[in-house]
């Protein structure tokens, strides 16, 4: 099989070329470069069946060529991360909204199947205790740029919902819940990440809010497994899935626990949501995936653990802080 996969170079795009390349499948990938890193996928360079293409989804001439030459297509070029959402919300909706058009009005030209990846975040203020599909968004005002992200998001569902149903375009939409492991940069407000590392440098760990709210968390590893296997569930077209782990945790615990697991001698401090981000941010203080779709389309069942998670990262930038003392 010919797979695309936009945000290759990205932290789950890069996973899952080379999941796709050990199973013997030609991979092209398509990264801009903006939040993914080139070193993500370095390691695959060499390979006769994978080649990367540096440059933006919107780029239509390219895209159309590498939709054309391809039987299935992974979108997951977006820009994410609330730091960015915050600082960039021009890039925010300009990628995830006309990046996503592109590559869906491209896969209903020639007729791919596509794969698009959402997030939890479009369930916004929602009070729901555990998030099902057709459950209903409640989002802020569009004074507030943390909602940006999720409009784009949930704009992206409608087209592609719509393509399916009035062109045929066989579609699925997999919403993300917290996706963690080997790759994922803090840079843009990831919280284990950013825990990890202000653990195992001895800095504070920084708990923003009150720590009250709760998370769960899923190892990309798995995530990717699934994002395959729909991908071959043909009762899984036109449909969408929450993709993530219902074992629930909350950051003020997360903290204690990346300590703990680092054996860090780190402290923990608070920081109101008006100092880390801005005046007014608002946040959801729970967020738990209902997976009962996703385990009857494709036997999901997410089986590592926070702590598990939490030590992947921290050997991975074991391992990467060793290589720069070299």
């Amino acid at each position: 099989m010919v797979y695309l996969i936009t945000g290759g170079a990205g932290f789950i795009g890069s996973h899952l070329c080379a999941h796709l390349l050990a199973c013997g499948n030609q991979v092209i990938a398509v990264d801009n470069l903006s939040t993914g890193l080139y070193r993500n996928i370095a390691h695959l360079k060499d390979q006769p069946n994978f080649s990367i293409f540096i440059t933006d989804v919107r780029n239509h001439q390219v895209l159309d060529h590498l939709v054309q030459q391809s039987e299935v297509v992974f979108h997951l070029a977006a820009a994410v991360g609330v730091r960015l959402i915050i600082d960039r919300p021009v890039e925010t909706l300009e990628t995830n909204i006309l990046g996503t058009h592109e590559v869906l009005s491209l896969a209903a030209r020639y007729n791919r199947k596509t794969i698009i990846t959402s997030t939890s975040e479009v369930y916004g203020k929602s009070a729901s205790d555990c998030f099902s599909e057709d459950d209903d968004s409640v989002l802020g005002p569009s004074t507030r740029k943390r909602w940006s992200y999720a409009c784009s998001k949930l704009s992206d569902e409608f087209l592609a919902l719509a393509l399916h149903e009035e062109k045929g375009l066989p579609v699925i939409i997999a919403r993300l819940f917290n996706t963690v492991g080997a790759r994922q940069a803090g840079r843009y407000g990831m919280v284990v990440p950013t825990f990890v590392r202000q653990a195992l440098q001895g800095e504070p760990i920084t708990v923003f809010g009150t720590g009250s709210q709760s998370r769960c968390f899923i190892h990309v590893s798995e995530v990717v497994d699934a994002l395959i296997k729909l991908a071959q569930a043909e009762s899984a077209l036109g449909q969408v899935v929450n993709l993530g782990s219902n074992q629930s945790i909350t950051i003020a615990e997360l903290a204690q626990k990346v300590k703990e697991i680092t054996g860090s001698n780190s402290e923990i401090v608070t920081v109101p949501y008006d100092a880390a981000y801005q005046k007014g941010f608002e946040d959801m203080e729970r967020r738990v995936p209902d997976i009962r779709k996703a385990y009857r389309l494709i036997g999901f069942n997410p089986q590592k653990t926070i702590v598990d998670i939490i030590r992947d990262v921290a050997e991975e930038m074991k391992r990467e802080e060793e290589i720069r003392l070299i």
